[in-house]
Order: structure tokens, then sequence, then C-alpha cells
């Protein structure tokens, strides 16, 4: 299965966003800071973050755009419990995926499943 990386201050949130994927037998690495989810976004790969847009100290948008082109991963869902500016910026740069909290466990394992089951430009 995938290898995916959850950053979200809100441990309830986080826990069970955390337990929904391993429920479906991914590998899950859940921190609760943008920078603590930067810096195993540099040194670790994964197929993808889901990344909460209101963090302490910056947006998920500032973790988005602190990583480089080479180790940025093009798969990230974005959960958001308020209207916001970053959102938008985010859904003008990227075919990224958007959560609006709260949300239901069915909608976030059809994001899973669409963001994580291979298209045949993946398979090789």
């Amino acid at each position: 299965m995938a290898r995916v990386l959850v950053i979200d201050d809100s441990p309830i949130m986080r826990e069970f966003i955390e337990a929904t994927l391993l429920d479906l037998g991914h590998d899950v690495v859940a921190v609760s800071t943008g920078e603590d989810g930067i810096a195993y976004l540099r040194d670790e790969s994964f197929d993808l973050c889901i990344c909460d847009m209101h963090l302490p100290r910056m947006s998920g948008y500032d973790v988005l755009t602190a990583m480089s082109p080479e180790d940025t991963l093009d798969k990230w869902l974005f959960t958001d419990s308020m209207p916001d500016h970053n959102a938008e910026k985010i859904r003008s740069q990227g075919n990224y995926a958007y959560l609006r909290k709260p949300f239901e466990l069915e909608q976030l394992r059809s994001e899973l499943h669409r963001l994580l089951i291979p298209t045949t430009s993946d398979i090789k």
C-alpha cells in the first residue's frame, strides 16, 4: 500500500486520519507541526501528504511552498475548517485534493482511493 504523511495540529483529527489509513493498510507517519512535516518530506519518501491548512506558525500552503521542485511530491490532500485565501492559492497551483472539515469517513476514503489508485500513465 502507500506511505502517507499526515500533518495536523489537532490530535483528534490526526488520530482519526491515521487510524483510517492504518485500517486501509497504509504506512503512516503523523506529525503535529508544519516544520516536522517539512523535515519528513525532505528526508523520506511518501506517496501522499495529507496536510491541514491551519497549523501553528505556518499554513499548509507554507508547507507546500517550502518544498523544492526536486522534493515536492505531486499527491497532496489539504484539509481546512474555514474559508481562507490560502485554499484558493492551493487550488490555483495544481491538481491538489481538498476536503472541508468536518468531513465524513466516506469522503476521506473516496479521496484516498482517487489519489492512491494508480492510473494507466503511472504503470510502467
